[in-house]
């Protein structure tokens, strides 16, 4: 069975990807609506953008999970705004060793 990954592309200064981080990794897992086996937060902060990629065990489970995060909303007074979705599923990966 494959994983499936969604990634959300974000215009965002430098404190409010600072924020989402400090979020993210502050909490203890996920939310229980949103059953991803993990989270990669990317900034591009030259170029005001960040990606966060959620992956997800199986293609039902991105489905639960998109359903949620879709919902969300960076909070009014951050400077960053959602600019596109998408969702892949993982065909590859390969471990450098």
């Amino acid at each position: 069975m494959s994983d499936w990954v969604r990634v959300a592309t974000f215009e965002a200064d430098n404190d409010a990807v600072e924020s989402m981080v400090k979020e993210i990794s502050s909490a203890e897992g996920p939310p229980p609506n949103i059953p991803a086996k993990s989270i990669l937060v990317l900034a591009d902060r030259e170029n005001g953008t960040a990606r966060v990629v959620v992956r997800f065990d199986s293609e039902e489970n991105l489905r639960t999970g998109s359903a949620s995060l879709d919902k969300m909303e960076p909070p009014a007074d951050a400077n960053m705004r959602r600019v596109s979705v998408e969702k892949f599923e993982v065909l590859l990966e390969r471990q450098a060793s």
